[in-house]
């Protein structure tokens, strides 16, 4: 929000200097993000009207001007503006003024012709960027005016930085109520009187949209002089606060919107046919905006409508049909309340950025759109003349908010702030904000004006005392009693371990926003369970991520692209799910993305590039954290490579497992949709399960010997390891330590379609010395097994 300072002190008239009344809008919360001082050195600059301008004799693109500078004195100028002419007013520096950047104005010939000061452009004065031209003056200025007289110099052009919560400070009035309560100051009244009709003229108006406009007030004014200019005082107070004055009309609901923070339009009257209404677009509406675009509308956008007939886009821009222009002669002024749920996030699905869609999504007083009619009315007949009608309002009472009495209890405020406040300053500062204050025995009832859509329970209150007050008058101090301290489960593995494993890995860790491209989950075919923003920060943000995998590998994508062959990635983070009723799921997960070569370049090992099997190490010891055994078992998913990706599943004690994500390498088709030119492995798995392990147990060293027996099995090639693994342990009983893989073999000697596999079994017992019969049992409890579950046979 940007401002004049003048304007601020208008509302709320105060002895703070300059840079007390800045540190004040900080330090309650309103920051000050940029301030560019206006008209501080133009002593010297004076209003002087032209009298004449001849060419100049040496020179096509200079005038020779004769310049009234006031007090009967004319001066001659030499003047290169393309707008300066007989009878325009304009600033003039003197000899001796020095201008804000520092030109001092002397005496000076140019081309052969003396020239005794200068005329000046807005940017000369620095009051405006605009250097196209002379700044040129009403009619009313008066030759000899000093120039920061007529202009209301020195002032400040503020800005200050709002957090959504203070949409009542997206006008200057609003601003002047916190300036007030934290100065000890007062709000000047704001004395707009009702503009009694002098004609019958009207416009009937209809809502249908329920709750999302439950108000909209509008007013015929005819014969209206839309060619009038706007005034000097109004045109630059629009400049100061960030927006270039365009037409009369509009300029009155700029002001009106600033000032006051109720977004307005102006209709042309005779291109309407009555009534208007408010209703919700329908599938494939289509209307042209006042910025000469044509944009197509669906079912969540608001339309403001003539005779059923879209004319606006409502709470976000007026139509090109309706616009006034300087030949309209008669206007329809509206100004509505529309929820914020019906306007958020629909200027940015359309590519808009809109001051009245800014203000609607923060949230608009529903009060103030009859306020808003007077004003706009009683500044257009000042300046514009016209004959107005009545106001025709039309509201849904049930729809809109409804003030509500919120009790503040003295001795929460104190236990809260830690610090006792005398109840005359806490009802001081809620008054002071505009609140309605009612004493009882254990503090207030406060009722919030309608303003203020965030104060809602009795926290808001306290905060909003406490920023009043002064954050700095809080005392800082230490918590009562003993910290607890808490020590991390034995049960998992922490995040910070997977961290340093992965790193030492040699992988990079990455953070991506929770937010992505709609598009980008459907190049993954992940839109399955999105969430989508209502509020999206932009349309490249605009639902959840589904998984990890889409920003990770985008971040290796863009690092690929940059000449980086080599790139090793990994994220821990959250994963959002819709649910049908209730808040959406979020799981958090582990991923990790690798491309190029296996190794960085060395001498010591030959080049390849990193696979599969790569990246199942890397798995493989993350498993190794938490002691799980891991089955890999095979999946090919949309966005898979086939042949080259599995399922990966934490396997139980019973053989049992459950599904922890996915490992392999990127389709092909993938890769060059998302334009990445090298093969790409990755996995991303359920980080909960991954990390569970069973509370670690001490446990001594058995002083029997153990015993180790070799056996090999042919079984067939599809027969998974982790599968015949499983058997054995199970067989065996709980005289097995260890089973140790040492030999694959396919070849000669082994059937086709088949695979030798050679395992050691090591078997021991803690309290005693295994039998040889006790060996042999279990031995043969294991070879009975495999062959029954898995077809597998002794190899002769």
């Amino acid at each position: 929000m940007k401002f004049s300072e003048n304007w601020l002190r208008q509302h709320v008239p105060t002895e703070a200097s300059h840079d007390e009344l800045l540190a004040t809008l900080t330090a309650i919360g309103l920051e000050v993000e940029e301030v560019t001082a206006l008209g501080k050195s133009l002593d010297g600059v004076v209003v002087a009207q032209i009298l004449s301008a001849e060419k100049h004799p040496e020179a096509d693109r200079l005038q020779v001007c004769q310049v009234d500078a006031g007090n009967g004195e004319t001066v001659q100028i030499v003047c290169g503006a393309p707008n300066a002419r007989a009878g325009l007013k304009a600033p003039l520096a003197k000899v001796g003024a020095v201008l804000p950047g520092g030109m001092q104005i002397k005496p000076a010939k140019l081309r052969g012709v003396e020239s005794f000061g200068m005329l000046c452009s807005a940017k000369e004065l620095e009051t405006d960027n605009d250097a196209s031209g002379l700044l040129e003056l009403p009619e009313s200025a008066v030759a000899g005016q000093p120039i920061s007289e007529l202009l209301g110099l020195p002032d400040a052009s503020i800005e200050i930085k709002l957090t959504p919560n203070r949409a009542d400070c997206f006008g200057v009035r609003g601003i002047a109520f916190d300036v007030a309560a934290a100065s000890g100051g007062a709000v000047a009244p704001l004395a707009i009187e009702p503009v009694a009709p002098a004609s019958d003229a009207r416009i009937e108006i209809e809502l249908n949209a329920g709750a999302d406009a439950p108000r909209y007030c509008g007013r015929v004014i005819e014969g209206v002089d839309a060619a009038a200019p706007t005034p000097l005082w109004m045109a630059e107070r629009l400049r100061r606060s960030g927006v270039r004055p365009v037409s009369l009309l509009v300029d009155v609901t700029q002001y009106v919107m600033l000032e006051l923070g109720q977004p307005m339009h102006a209709f042309d009257r005779d291109l309407l046919a009555g009534p208007v209404g408010v209703r919700r677009a329908r599938a494939g509406e289509s209307l042209k905006l006042l910025d000469g675009r044509d944009v197509k509308v669906d079912e969540q956008f608001l339309l403001v409508t003539d005779a059923d007939r879209p004319v606006a886009l409502a709470g976000v821009m007026g139509g090109f049909d309706g616009r006034v222009t300087d030949a309209s002669r008669n206007v329809f002024l509206e100004s509505a309340h529309f929820a914020p749920d019906a306007i958020i996030g629909r200027s940015r699905k359309l590519g808009l950025h809109t001051d009245a869609a800014h203000r609607f999504e923060r949230g608009v007083d529903p009060e103030l759109p009859r306020t808003a009619i007077e004003y706009a009315t009683r500044l257009v007949l000042d300046i514009a003349g016209g004959t107005p009608g009545p106001v025709v309002e039309a509201a849904l009472p049930d729809h809109l908010p409804q003030p509500q009495a919120i009790p503040l209890r003295r001795a929460r405020v104190a236990r809260v702030l830690g610090l006792e406040i005398t109840d005359g300053e806490i009802e001081r500062i809620l008054t002071a904000l505009g609140l309605a204050v009612e004493a009882n025995a254990e503090g207030w009832q406060v009722t919030a004006p309608s303003r203020r859509f965030d104060i809602a329970i009795e926290e808001d209150l306290i905060e909003e005392v406490a920023r009043i007050h002064g954050y700095d008058a809080i005392p800082t101090t230490l918590p009562a009693g003993a910290s607890r301290l808490v020590a991390p489960s034995e049960e998992t593995v922490e995040d910070a371990t997977v961290r340093r494993q992965l790193a030492a890995r040699d992988y990079l860790e990455a953070i991506n926003y929770a937010f992505v491209d709609a598009s980008l989950l459907q190049d993954w075919s992940l839109t399955n369970g999105a969430v989508p923003l209502a509020n999206p920060l932009s349309a490249e943000l605009g639902v959840m991520r589904t998984s990890l995998l889409p920003g990770l590998v985008a971040a290796l994508g863009r690092n690929a692209a940059r000449q980086q062959s080599r790139v090793r990635l990994f994220e821990l983070g959250n994963v959002f799910t819709a649910v049908a009723d209730g808040a959406p799921l979020h799981t958090r997960r582990v991923a990790v993305v690798a491309c190029g070569d296996a190794v960085a370049e060395q001498w010591g090992a030959a080049e390849r590039k990193v696979g599969f099997h790569d990246l199942k190490g890397d798995l493989d010891s993350l498993a190794a954290l938490s002691g799980v055994s891991l089955d890999y078992r095979p999946s090919q998913p949309a966005w898979a490579h086939p042949g080259r990706s599995a399922d990966v599943w934490r396997l139980g004690a019973n053989g049992e497992g459950v599904r922890l994500g996915w490992i392999g390498q990127l389709h092909p088709r993938l890769q060059h949709a998302l334009d990445i030119d090298l093969d790409v492995v990755a996995f991303e798995l359920d980080l909960a399960p991954l990390l569970a392990r069973p509370l670690p147990k001490a446990g001594g060293q058995s002083k029997y010997p153990s015993v180790r027996r070799d056996l090999a099995f042919v079984v067939a090639e599809s027969v998974a390891w982790a599968a015949l693994s499983a058997s054995v342990r199970k067989a065996a009983g709980p005289a097995l330590r260890d089973l140790v893989l040492f030999d694959v073999y396919q070849g000669k000697g082994v059937e086709s379609g088949c695979k030798s596999l050679a395992m050691g079994l090591i078997l021991q017992e803690q309290s005693r010395t295994l039998t040889d019969g006790e060996v042999d049992a279990a031995i043969a409890a294991v070879t009975t097994t495999l062959q029954q579950e898995h077809g597998a046979a002794i190899r002769g």
